[in-house]
Order: structure tokens, then sequence, then C-alpha cells
């Protein structure tokens, strides 16, 4: 599997759609791609949404 396949992985677990296909083929390869793609997934979304409380929030 390549970085792009685990990065359309890791998309669809953190939304749910996965399919039960898809998710067999997955637990075949080495985990560390999906470990590295979701840290840095869920890195961005922590750093997207504390940009925008910051926004929307006054001083």
């Amino acid at each position: 599997m390549n970085w792009r396949q685990a990065l359309q992985a890791v998309a669809a677990a953190l939304f749910g759609v996965q399919s039960e296909q898809n998710r067999r083929l997955q637990f075949r390869g080495s985990p560390w791609p999906y470990i590295l793609i979701g840290t840095a997934a869920i890195g961005l979304l922590v750093m997207g949404l504390l940009a925008l409380v910051h926004w929307v929030v006054p001083d």
C-alpha cells in the first residue's frame, strides 16, 4: 500500500465511512503509515480548530 492509499484510508476512518472490504485490506501491511498519517491528521485538525476559535472569540 502506498502513501496515497494510506491517506485515503485514514481520511475515511476519521469520517467513519470506511467499507469492511477496505478495512480488511489495510490490516495486511505495516501499521506505521497509518499511525504517522493519522497523528498528522489529528494534529492538523486540532490546530485548525484552535485557529478557528482564536479567530471567532474576541480577545
